[in-house]
C-alpha cells in the first residue's frame, strides 16, 4: 500500500475533503524555494468559505517567511513565531532571523518573534482569526502547540498532513480533543483545516 492510500483510508472517518470554489493568487508573494508553494492559491477562498474575520493570525514555524507574506494578504496583523535555527525536518539548519527579517522587511503587519512556541503559549491568551502550525513534524510537538491553537483561534491549519504521518495523527487527535470540524486539501504535501464551528459562520 503506497503513502497516499494509506493516508487516505487512516483519516477519521469524517473528515471532509477541502473543495475550494476557487483559486487565487496573492497579490504580494517573495520568490523563494519553498515547500508551501501552491497553498497560496487556496488561503482567500478558506477565509471566505468559513467566514473569518481578517484581524489577527498567527504563525507557529516560519522558516523563511513564503507563508507569512500569504497570510500578509489577508490579515491586518500577522504574528510569526519560530526559533529560526531549523529542526531535523528541515536541510538549513543554521541561525537565520535576522534574514528573514531582512527579506519581510517591506511587510509592515508582519512581526517575527525569534522564540520556541512553547514559550509563546505558555504566556499568550490573544484570540485569533487563523493559526498556522508547520513546526517540527512529529507528534507530540504538532499536538502541544496545535491543541493551543485549535482553542485560541477560529481556523487553524497544518501544513504536512500528508507527507507525515505523525502531523496526520496529531491534527485527527486534536480534532477530537476540540469537538472542531476536519478537513484535509491533499495538494502541496497536504493542508489540514480545523474549524471552530462556534465562531464562524456555517458553509454555505
Amino acid at each position: 500500500m503506497g503513502l497516499r492510500t494509506y493516508i487516505r483510508e487512516h483519516f477519521i472517518e469524517d473528515i471532509r475533503p477541502y473543495k475550494p470554489r476557487s483559486l487565487n493568487k496573492p497579490e504580494k508573494l517573495i520568490e523563494i524555494v519553498s515547500a508551501w508553494k501552491g497553498l497560496e492559491l487556496i488561503i482567500g477562498d478558506i477565509v471566505t468559505q468559513f467566514g473569518l474575520p481578517q484581524e489577527r493570525c498567527i504563525e507557529f514555524g516560519v522558516e523563511f517567511g513564503y507563508s507569512a507574506v500569504v497570510f500578509s494578504n489577508f490579515f491586518d496583523k500577522v504574528i510569526g513565531v519560530d526559533t529560526f535555527e531549523g529542526d531535523i525536518h528541515t536541510e538549513n539548519k543554521t541561525e537565520h532571523f535576522q534574514q528573514t527579517s531582512e527579506r519581510l522587511r517591506a511587510f509592515t503587519n508582519i512581526q517575527l518573534v525569534k522564540s520556541d512556541y512553547k514559550d509563546w503559549i505558555a504566556s499568550d491568551d490573544t484570540r485569533y482569526n487563523l493559526a498556522h502550525v508547520d513546526i517540527v513534524h512529529n507528534y507530540h510537538d504538532t499536538f502541544e502547540c496545535g491543541l493551543w491553537a485549535a482553542r485560541h483561534s477560529d481556523c487553524t491549519i497544518f501544513h504536512d498532513t500528508e507527507s507525515f504521518p505523525d502531523v496526520r495523527k496529531a491534527v485527527k487527535d486534536i480534532a477530537r480533543a476540540t469537538g472542531q470540524q476536519l478537513y484535509n486539501y491533499p495538494h502541496h504535501f497536504g493542508l489540514g483545516i480545523l474549524v471552530d464551528k462556534k465562531s464562524i459562520t456555517k458553509r454555505k
